[in-house]
């Protein structure tokens, strides 16, 4: 090969790292184009209906969806067996209206597994079905004895009225959900905070994936779930477990991996750097992924170049309940920093990758 001829073959080959470079940012912008208004959609454990919504508008024209009786957002794609499933929640914690007091104010009780008092004192949202109320959480009382370590903080929110009546005539009433004020925030990078990435982050990672597929190219059955009530139980999984019975071949819980890569956390368990990868949850209080499944995820990441981290924590996931049925669950993680909290910490960087993995693991596994 003359030199002259080499000169396209070496242009080509100095703009690579740009081009690379430049599909890296693409990715990173598109998954926070589709995380950030799930972020932005409210819905504890039980009131989903807006963030299953917000799902149905990021997906593209084809899917066709539907809504089965337990809430649970199905998307079938492909034809043919095996049939493989992934599941992500929709549901976050939060709060729920027990009592309206005389003087207006309400009390409400924790939705889900978090510390009531990281929410004293800031702005509030009661959710009643027709609208959303701003109100504040009522700050903790100074003055008072201390609580003991275990005891659970009563949760009190001020609407501003002052009285029952008032309060009543807002459209509030027992049963209904209260939330923080959420935005997602972009930080430094390509970390980002707001409530409720746990586990909108699996959400996107769904949509981003059903936006890239093509389902004629598929070679068996892709079912992807968006889950109702995983806080409180994983009541939506159970419910899609038992509408699936013995069909699948396997299943991958798509949720958090709440890391130790914290200021507040000793490096000693579930340490997986935000930025590095998703992360294939070898264990968890609720389930065991067997060994094969993690060696052939792990290999199907490095013949794909995603980057994959393997490791353990603490928590449960969806695909657990499938186990009942002898479905071998394989979940996927993504690292969190801050996990329950109003200012959960994830990277954008982990999203596209966790994205490019449910891609991967439906179209060729």
């Amino acid at each position: 090969m003359t030199a002259l001829s080499l000169a396209p073959l070496l242009a080509a080959l100095a703009i690579v790292p740009g081009l690379a470079h430049a599909q890296a940012a693409a990715k990173l912008r598109e998954a926070e184009q589709i995380l950030a208004p799930l972020v932005e959609s409210y819905g504890v454990s039980g009131a989903e209906s807006p963030v299953r919504e917000t799902v149905r508008r990021l997906l593209r024209g084809w899917a066709r969806t539907q809504t089965d009786s337990a809430g649970n957002l199905w998307l079938t794609m492909g034809r043919g067996e095996p049939t493989v499933v992934f599941v992500a929640h929709l549901d976050e914690i939060g709060f729920r209206v027990t009592a309206v007091r005389d003087d207006g104010t309400l009390d409400a009780e924790a939705v889900g597994g978090l510390f009531p008092t990281l929410w004293e004192g800031q702005p509030a949202l009661v959710h009643t079905g027709s609208a959303s109320v701003p109100a504040v959480f009522v700050p903790h009382d100074s003055t008072a004895p201390p609580l003991a370590p275990e005891a659970d903080p009563a949760v009190r929110i001020d609407a501003g009225t002052a009285g029952r009546a008032a309060t009543e005539a807002l459209g509030i009433r027992v049963g209904h959900t209260v939330t923080g004020y959420k935005r997602y925030v972009r930080l430094l990078g390509a970390r980002a905070t707001g409530r409720s990435f746990d586990d909108r982050v699996g959400s996107a990672a769904l949509v981003l994936a059903a936006r890239r597929l093509n389902p004629a190219r598929l070679r068996h059955t892709v079912i992807f779930i968006w889950s109702v009530r995983e806080e409180i139980g994983l009541e939506g999984a159970r419910a899609a477990a038992t509408a699936l019975g013995l069909r699948p071949a396997r299943v991958h819980a798509i949720d958090t991996f709440v890391s130790a890569d914290s200021p507040l956390e000793r490096p000693t368990f579930a340490v997986a750097p935000l930025g590095r990868g998703p992360v294939a949850r070898a264990l968890d209080h609720s389930s065991v992924t067997p060994p094969a499944y993690v060696d052939s995820l792990a290999g199907l990441a490095r013949a794909h170049g995603i980057p994959l981290q393997i490791g353990t924590t603490n928590g449960g996931n969806d695909g657990s309940v499938f186990a009942e049925w002898g479905v071998p669950d394989v979940p996927i993680g993504w690292p969190l920093r801050y996990s329950h909290s109003p200012v959960e910490v994830a990277d954008l960087r982990d999203v596209a990758g966790l994205a490019d993995l449910v891609l991967a693991a439906a179209a060729g596994w």
